[in-house]
């Protein structure tokens, strides 16, 4: 049998991230990508806003949870989030600047002067990009000057011009879909520079339940319009099905109140925030989750793994195969909503089928297994052109 080829991969790795490593949301994501430098041997540092895991030894994760910018927490958010990121970005560029690292891998928004010093020290770079293109993936956006500096809370925010430069210096872009890939390509970006990597689910700790006796939809995540919580309030309003309940798993905010005033029903239930989502998931017959604008939502990972044949749109990632694993919709679209959501309410049968579909193709596909070889990939890549 032939010797396998040896992988090419950093030395020391710099991981940057606006987020606790281990916690919920992007703090799982840190947690699972930097797995994958521990594991192969590669890991230099995590950086980032806290440490809530154990895998990954301590002396190898640097918390900035202690951070000078709390003299400013009074400010309105925004200005601190962006205060935040920047001194992230700075301690990172001073530890590149040590020669200490030979690959800086960070998140769009938190790392312009750490890839300015990565490109003057000839460092190797990759960036995540959370969701789309910053200019939304339209074709002949106005060229704009970068905006003149303002009052010294202005200067916090992380503006448009910061996010292009960083897309720029970049050696890799990693995006989380095809749509998302699609917003840089109509731009103009070139087609080397970005990597496809889906986002993964333990699919232990998400696992299908007993199906409920009552017809239940659940949408988790945050209230908020750009995840197409308004439309899925009206769609449930004007539906009016009978032996029929929605779950609503999440916080609500602000912009999400109006909606639940004019589209209340009484089969509507609040949860507000939970840290057990799959426990809710399991309990749910069908996922409804109609967003206008993400990379690869992991809400909708975590319901597939859950068995539950999931309405979504294209911009929410590419898990589902409509007709498959669930049904595709457009995005703002609330008849069309209605009408996916009618058709599973009349055909159990479908959903059985669904379900199943759904749970495979997580587990083929869509594991934290399969996301971390996947990055080592872009690594390697990455390693391989800077030769």
């Amino acid at each position: 049998m032939a010797t396998p080829e040896p992988r090419h991969f950093p030395r020391q790795l710099l991981y940057s991230i606006f987020a606790r490593i281990g916690h919920i949301g992007l703090g799982t994501e840190a947690h699972q990508k930097a797995l994958a430098a521990y594991r192969a041997g590669f890991l230099g540092r995590v950086l980032g806003y806290g440490n809530q895991q154990s895998e990954i030894p301590s002396r190898q994760v640097q918390s900035l949870r202690f951070h000078p910018v709390r003299l400013i927490s009074f400010i309105e958010r925004p200005y601190y989030y962006g205060a935040k990121r920047k001194y992230l970005d700075w301690i990172a560029s001073r530890q590149l600047a040590t020669g200490r690292f030979d690959f800086f891998h960070s998140w769009s928004g938190d790392c312009l002067e750490s890839l300015r010093v990565a490109k003057r020290l000839g460092i190797p770079s990759l960036v995540e990009i959370p969701t789309w293109h910053r200019d939304g993936g339209r074709a002949n956006v106005e060229h704009r000057p970068p905006e003149p500096p303002g009052s010294w809370k202005e200067r916090l925010l992380v503006r448009r011009e910061h996010y292009l430069e960083e897309y720029d210096l970049a050696d890799m872009c990693l995006v989380f879909s095809q749509k998302a890939a699609d917003s840089f390509r109509v731009q103009g970006f070139p087609e080397d520079k970005l990597f496809y990597l889906p986002n993964g689910v333990d699919v232990e700790e998400f696992q299908p339940g007993t199906r409920p006796a009552k017809f239940r939809v659940v949408f988790s995540g945050a209230l908020i319009k750009r995840k197409g919580i308004h439309l899925l309030l009206e769609a449930w309003h004007r539906l009016a099905l009978k032996d029929a309940e929605l779950w609503l798993v999440g916080t609500v905010h602000d912009e999400a109140k109006p909606a639940l005033k004019e589209f209340w029903r009484d089969n509507i239930t609040l949860t507000g925030f939970v840290r057990d989502v799959g426990s809710y998931l399991a309990q749910g017959t069908i996922y409804a989750f109609p967003s206008e604008l993400e990379g690869n939502a992991k809400t909708v990972n975590e319901a597939a793994a859950c068995g539950l044949p999931v309405i979504t749109t294209r911009e929410a990632g590419d898990v589902v195969n409509n007709g498959v694993e669930g049904l595709i919709i457009p995005p703002k679209n609330v008849d069309a909503l209605m009408a996916a959501i009618l058709h599973l309410y009349e055909n159990p049968d479908l959903v059985e089928r669904m379900s199943t579909a759904a749970r495979q193709r997580v587990v083929e596909n869509f594991t934290w297994d399969h996301c971390r070889e996947r990055l080592l990939t872009a690594y390697e890549q990455v390693m391989q052109r800077a030769r």
